[in-house]
């Protein structure tokens, strides 16, 4: 396996009265494509100048495989460093751009053509070697720059929002050469990104950082499925979000550590979810569900399980996206186990449009429609919160 472990332990910063990094430890995996997630200023870009030797930290250890690394300037880390604005030089052509590296060691010729054609044929840009900076398409560009990045072999490569500046289309397009590109080198990538669905897409692991801290590690499947906090649930993806009472807990039959909850909600009323986790009456939760994971129907489900949790409103807004439709259904006064809702909640759900159809859509704008979701179709955060309403 090719690539370093990068292990950041108890690293602190502060510019001035504020903390961008709080005691931040982290281990990254050799060869592992790991992102750091989190709103504009959470500190994942203080963090990753750190690992590159930008910045010093107030406090704290970075390692590569073992060694210490921060007594050494970046040059001398093993790690290059992707940027936001490419950071190319405009008079050079493509084939110095990338070649530059090499010509600062003091390479011979013949090794810099080899290589230099090498990395150009890795990013598909062996065409357009003799254009200039000016001459290339944003997506270029940024390919010229991990041409350049890679060239000298590091062990580690850090990527600080590379692909911001692009449209959707290309920054979709690029994730997906980007993924190609670390398959091929097999090096540690380290990846930072304010936007979750570059994280889930392209990363092995995640860390969603904010105000200096980071709250989980996992696996984008870990990240979105199991939030470890209401923010994770609310940063990763879009989901609806409420404050509950644990009213009853019953270890369900035939399983070790899986309760079935009967979780008391302002805005729902009493609702079933099952948890791994050891819960208690009177403790306070947060319950998160996907909006994918809610069946939308104008028709009762005849279903007779009894973890079924099932509700009955009228569709306030439905947004239609060609593969999709999101609907705010707003839940009716009388809800169909008995309680009733003052608080008039919006649910969002989504619904895939799996077949075609030329009869336009089969739910609309004030359609009453019912929804329904499993036990364990939702997920409890297990986080004391102040009260609120469904959020995305």
């Amino acid at each position: 396996m090719k690539g370093s472990d990068v292990v950041i332990e108890g690293v602190s910063k502060l510019f001035g009265d504020f903390t961008a990094l709080n005691s931040v430890s982290l281990e990254i995996k050799k060869g592992e494509f790991f992102s750091l997630l989190g709103p504009s200023g959470c500190g994942k870009t203080t963090l990753l100048r750190i690992i590159a030797g930008f910045e010093s930290p107030d406090s704290g250890d970075v390692t590569f495989d073992g060694a210490d690394v921060l007594p050494l300037p970046p040059n001398q880390r093993q790690a290059n460093t992707v940027f936001q604005n490419y950071a190319l030089f405009p008079h050079l052509s493509v084939f110095e751009n990338v070649a530059f590296p090499l010509r600062i060691k003091r390479a011979g010729k013949s090794e810099i053509d080899q290589k230099v054609n090498e990395y150009l044929k890795l990013v598909q840009l062996e065409s357009h070697a003799e254009k200039k900076p000016n001459q290339l398409s944003g997506g270029q560009k940024q390919r010229v720059a991990i041409a350049r990045a890679l060239i000298n072999e590091p062990q580690v490569l850090l990527l600080d929002e590379p692909l911001s500046a692009l449209d959707a289309k290309l920054r979709q397009h690029m994730l997906i050469e980007l993924d190609q590109i670390h398959d091929k080198i097999g090096i540690t990538f380290i990846y930072v990104t304010h936007d979750q669905q570059e994280a889930l897409s392209v990363s092995d692991r995640i860390a969603v950082m904010n105000q200096g801290d980071v709250l989980q590690v996992g696996t984008p499947h870990d990240i979105y499925e199991s939030p470890a906090t209401d923010f994770v649930a609310r940063f990763i993806g879009e989901t609806n979000l409420f404050d509950g009472v644990i009213k009853s807990a019953e270890l369900l039959q035939k399983a070790e550590t899986e309760y079935m909850v009967e979780l008391d909600i302002p805005e729902l009323g009493l609702i079933k979810v099952t948890t791994v986790d050891h819960v208690v009456p009177g403790q306070k939760v947060s319950f998160t569900i996907r909006p994918e994971k809610i069946l939308i129907s104008k028709e009762k489900p005849t279903t007779t399980r009894g973890d079924i949790n099932l509700f009955h409103g009228f569709v306030e807004e439905p947004i239609y996206s060609g593969f999709q439709t999101k609907f705010y259904v707003k839940l009716d006064q009388d809800r169909p186990d008995g309680t009733s809702d003052s608080n008039n909640v919006l649910i969002r759900v989504i619904k895939q449009h799996a077949k075609y159809s030329d009869e336009g859509p089969d739910i609309i704008w004030k359609d009453l429609v019912y929804l329904s979701w499993g036990a364990n179709d939702g997920y409890i955060v297990e986080v004391k919160k102040a009260a609120g309403v469904a959020e995305s």
